[in-house]
């Protein structure tokens, strides 16, 4: 399956893991790699850059193929963390929230850089900026979502007809027929986050993949809109004491801190934690191995074009 993703990154399917907080280590990273697509360490949890540097090696132990690390902006000073991944050489820098224009311009293309945005305008920024291709998530998604409501089946397309660089669609996409619908709608490739949670390699608690089994779309709920920061994520007691806090205007910053997160991903504390999930967990029945599902993905949508050729 060949589009200008495949081409840009050397990969041979267009299926890109999200960045996953604390999620994505250097053995999923590595797993979704060697399958064919491309996976992401994230920086999130890790040591410092001497943390990061040691993911990048274990990950280029387990697999020969490109791979890119995953920088969420504002949350702390990506430099230092910055700086050992271009000195590491690896493929892909990913940015997530934030302005990524500083970044770009000091990456100044020694890695292809993709920024996680949510409309029409803010790729038009990227593209600006100088990013390589960007991925749009929709409604539907897990984590950090787009300010608005708009589902991903409506922004692909319009983001698509925004700007020149390759669009990936992310939300809502857990199997081959997501991919061949994001194609359908003008994306070349997808990025996903919670169906790769769901998988072995994922350094998640086994009780919140479980929980990710039994969910249904119903099952995930927003949390942070009240601050303009909206995301999508498990419906627990913690999460739904957020959105009372966002009610009454109490303080939100010690629910929503990164601890609180870490006592569900580490700890497998559901109730008293918030934990990122898109409405695709209706679509996850079972816990693969992460090569398993990007192979998977790529016969499912085989067939679903086989499919539609004959309609």
């Amino acid at each position: 399956m060949r589009t200008r993703v495949t081409e840009m990154l050397g990969i041979a399917l267009p299926i890109v893991q999200g960045g996953l907080a604390r999620v994505a280590g250097a053995e999923l990273c590595a797993a979704v790699s060697e399958a064919g697509g491309l996976g992401q360490v994230s920086t999130v949890g890790l040591d410092g850059p001497e943390g990061l540097r040691a993911a990048i090696r274990r990950t280029r132990a387990m697999t020969a193929k490109p791979f890119g690390v995953n920088f969420p902006l504002g949350r702390f000073d990506i430099t230092p963390m910055l700086e050992v991944a271009l000195e590491e050489g690896v493929a892909v820098i990913a940015l997530t929230a934030g302005n990524p224009a500083p970044w770009i311009r000091r990456i100044d293309g020694a890695a292809k850089v993709l920024v996680l945005i949510a409309g029409p305008e803010l790729a038009r920024k990227a593209e600006g900026a100088g990013a390589d291709m960007v991925a749009t998530v929709g409604f539907e998604g897990g984590g950090h979502i787009g300010r608005g409501d708009e589902t991903t089946m409506v922004m692909v397309p319009r983001v698509v007809r925004a700007v020149s660089i390759p669009v990936l669609a992310s939300g809502g996409i857990a199997d081959g027929r997501g991919l061949v619908a994001a194609l359908a709608l003008g994306a070349e490739g997808v990025e996903m986050g919670t169906r790769f949670v769901a998988t072995r390699e994922a350094a998640a608690h086994p009780a919140y993949k479980q929980a990710l089994l039994d969910a249904q779309p119903e099952g995930t709920m927003l949390i942070k809109r009240s601050i303009g920061q909206p995301g999508r994520v498990l419906r627990s007691a913690h999460a739904e004491a957020i959105v009372a806090a966002e009610a009454t205007g109490a303080d939100l910053l010690p629910l929503i801190a990164g601890d609180a997160n870490a006592r569900g991903v580490v700890e497998g504390d559901l109730d008293g934690s918030y934990l990122w999930a898109g409405q695709c967990v209706g679509l996850i029945e079972d816990l693969p191995s992460a090569g398993e599902v990007v192979r998977r993905m790529g016969e499912e949508a085989r067939s679903a074009l086989a499919r539609l050729a004959g309609l």
